[in-house]
């Protein structure tokens, strides 16, 4: 059976909507929308205008408000066009949000980076390199628009993966200064499975794990986009494990990062995330997320994270 009600319970559903936004009943609403996919929240969307002739979001947005209203119109954008939103909001606010530039384009796939890609140019009114690139600048930059291709190479090339390492060594702990041009080529080229065995080879060669090299040879946003990427092409799971955790164990949580994971990955990897959690942290993802929210904002987070672990 299906987990979730299907696209023929949508129009019963929004009987339920306007009756709850008439008051407002919080508890219900949630409950509505946490519990279907996204697919099924935008199948809900479509028949509400159908049955009302309304946006609703529009009326979600007019009802509810503070951090449960930003999570229920999250949860009401279809995921690529989240990302998007969260990239142009990166951009166009006050100052440039690297973090979650970071983020988005060390963690996503090639696929989903050309649609992210076609939705904020037809979304966001411009092009997503030439806004990156109005704001970033140096090697930062360069490694961001690599990422930002798309193309990374598929599969493991055997007859190079002591050579990228070996490349690697070379190009940091073995000389005078950094080649970050090296680092920046192998990073953001090669595939994921094959990052993962360059950097078994780095460990035997060096003795070091390539964290630690990328950690003594460069600084600020680019050590920052580098770090993302290895533990990316190690565990995409781990990687937002770790951000969670950095999200709520620091004086105040930061509520922006929290709910953009929670809602990017409700239906990606949640339930890796949750056990990397555990395994990295010996604690609950659930109750450390209990702990740090409150109200229907973190009643909706819960729900989410998919139950008790």
């Amino acid at each position: 059976a299906n987990l979730y009600s299907r696209a023929s319970k949508a129009v019963s559903i929004t009987v339920c909507l306007p009756s709850c936004l008439t008051g407002t009943d919080e508890d219900t609403i949630l409950m509505l929308l946490t519990s279907r996919s996204n697919n099924q929240r935008q199948e809900i969307k479509a028949a509400y205008k159908k049955a009302h002739g309304k946006d609703l979001v529009s009326a979600l947005k007019s009802e509810l408000g503070g951090l449960f209203e930003t999570l229920v119109v999250a949860l009401m954008t279809p995921p690529i066009s989240y990302d998007a939103s969260q990239l142009h909001k990166a951009l166009k606010g006050a100052g440039t949000d690297d973090d979650v530039l970071i983020e988005i384009l060390a963690s996503r796939t090639c696929a989903q980076i050309k649609d992210i890609i076609k939705v904020y140019k037809k979304e966001c009114g411009g092009k997503l390199e030439k806004d990156i690139t109005g704001d970033t600048s140096g090697h930062f930059q360069k490694l961001l628009v690599i990422l930002l291709q798309g193309s990374r190479d598929e599969g493991v090339d055997e007859d190079r993966i002591e050579k990228d390492a070996k490349e690697l060594f070379a190009a940091g702990e073995g000389k005078v200064g950094t080649d970050v041009e090296k680092f920046i080529n192998i990073l953001g080229n090669r595939s994921h499975e094959h990052l993962r065995l360059v950097f078994d080879a780095y460990k035997n060669l060096s003795g070091n794990d390539i964290e630690d090299s990328i950690e003594g040879e460069t600084t600020g946003n680019l050590e920052n986009l580098m770090l993302a990427v290895v533990k990316c092409a190690k565990s995409v799971p781990a990687y937002f494990a770790e951000s969670l955790n950095g999200s709520m164990r620091r004086a105040g949580t930061d509520d922006q990062t929290l709910m953009r994971i929670m809602v990017s990955r409700s239906e990606t990897d949640m339930l890796d995330i949750r056990a990397c959690f555990k395994k990295m942290y010996g604690a609950s993802l659930y109750n450390t997320i209990q702990d740090d929210t409150a109200g229907d904002y973190g009643k909706a987070l819960l729900y989410l994270c998919g139950g008790k672990d």
